[in-house]
Order: structure tokens, then C-alpha cells, then sequence
């Protein structure tokens, strides 16, 4: 493979790239999610990302054993649709570019870094009011499209009462709540997820913060 990528910083933008490519890798083969990658906010330089996401193929072949033909298969067109939502989705500002602005998120930036699935819950209202790209990718759409949106209608009828339930329970002051359930993405397609619930409260708002793992 020639001279190896330079490890990139944890807190680089070309690091968050590869945390958004490795959590799109996993649901587009994991669950077939035809959703695509989310790359809000994300300013990348592409020469600098180019070798590391070649490093980061490789690596994931090889770590693959036997089976790195079958991987290397699969992983292919999932890395070029990367490049190409990269190359020509608006949302994925360049390094060169503007710096992209926002509403003042609820949480930290941080939360971007999570893997699974993050929402924020106004229980009172019932809508979301912050999520990370991990539950754009999750629920088959973006960040910025779940926040505003009810909640429960990313959820199953059946499945309903018990997430009223257990927001109720976070607005009534149980700080913390774990449970397995359903999730509905913008598809139709539901997704059995473990969710832990815990309670955020300041002076003038209470928020249920849910992250959700795909089972």
C-alpha cells in the first residue's frame, strides 16, 4: 500500500470524517440503511482526507482475515458513495469554505463524536430538540431535519405508550432509564434499539437525553 497516513489528531476534522464514514459503514451493512452518510457541518480538507480514507479501507480489509475479499466487495461502493456526498453534498463545507453557522445546540458539539444514536427530548412538548448525526444515519434522514420533529413519530404505534412512559418518568424526575424498544425511520423500516434515558434539567428546561444502539 505505499507510505502510511499520518495518524490524524482526535479532535481534527479529518478524524470526525472518519467517525462519520465508520458509523455510515456500519448501518449501510449492518441494516442496509440506503441513507446517506451525515456530513452537517463537517469542514474537511479533501487532499488531506484522501489518504486516510484509503488507510482506513485498507486497515478494515485486512483486519477482515479471510473473509477481507467479501469485506473489500462490500466496502467499496460504501466508501465511494462517501467521496461523492463529500464531493457534492452542499451541507459538507470545505476547509476553504465558510464556516457553517447554527441555532446554539442544546448540548455540547461533542456529542457529534457518539456513535450511537443521540437525541434530546423536550418532554413537555415531545419534540426533539437536539440530535448528533449518528441518529440522522439511524432514523434515514439528517440532523437538522430531526430537530423540531416529534419524537414519537419516529417510533411504532405499538411501541408508543411505553416511550410516553418513560419520558413521563424523566419529566417526573427519574434521572435515569434504560429499556429495549422500537424505532421507525423516515423509510418505514424499524430498527430494535437499547435506550438509556437520562434527565437534564437547568433553572428553565427539563430535556430527556436518549442515546439509542441499534441491537
Amino acid at each position: 500500500m505505499g507510505e502510511l497516513a499520518p495518524r490524524p489528531g482526535a479532535r481534527t476534522a479529518e478524524a470526525e470524517a472518519l467517525r462519520r464514514l465508520r458509523s455510515f459503514a456500519v448501518l449501510a451493512l449492518g441494516s442496509g440503511s440506503k441513507a446517506p452518510p451525515s456530513l452537517e457541518g463537517l469542514r474537511v480538507s479533501e487532499r488531506r482526507l484522501a489518504p486516510l480514507l484509503e488507510a482506513w479501507f485498507e486497515a478494515a480489509c485486512r483486519t477482515a482475515g479471510p473473509d477481507h475479499s467479501e469485506v473489500r466487495a462490500r466496502l467499496t461502493p460504501i466508501l465511494a458513495r462517501f467521496r461523492n456526498e463529500l464531493r457534492t453534498t452542499p451541507t459538507a463545507v470545505r476547509a476553504s469554505g465558510a464556516p457553517r453557522t447554527s441555532k446554539r445546540r442544546a448540548v455540547s458539539a461533542a456529542i457529534d463524536r457518539v456513535s450511537d444514536a443521540f437525541l434530546a427530548i423536550d418532554p413537555d412538548t415531545g419534540r426533539i430538540a437536539d440530535a448528533n448525526p449518528a441518529a440522522g444515519a439511524l432514523l434515514a434522514t439528517t440532523r437538522d431535519a430531526l430537530v423540531g420533529a416529534e419524537a414519537i413519530s419516529f417510533v411504532p404505534e405499538p411501541e408508543q405508550v411505553g416511550w410516553w412512559t418513560e419520558l413521563d418518568a424523566i419529566a417526573e424526575g427519574d434521572g435515569n432509564r434504560r429499556f429495549r424498544g422500537q424505532l421507525r425511520d423516515k423509510n418505514g423500516r424499524e430498527v430494535a434499539v437499547e435506550a438509556h434515558f437520562t434527565r437534564f434539567a437547568t433553572r428553565h428546561r427539563t430535556l430527556a437525553l436518549c442515546l439509542a444502539r441499534a441491537l
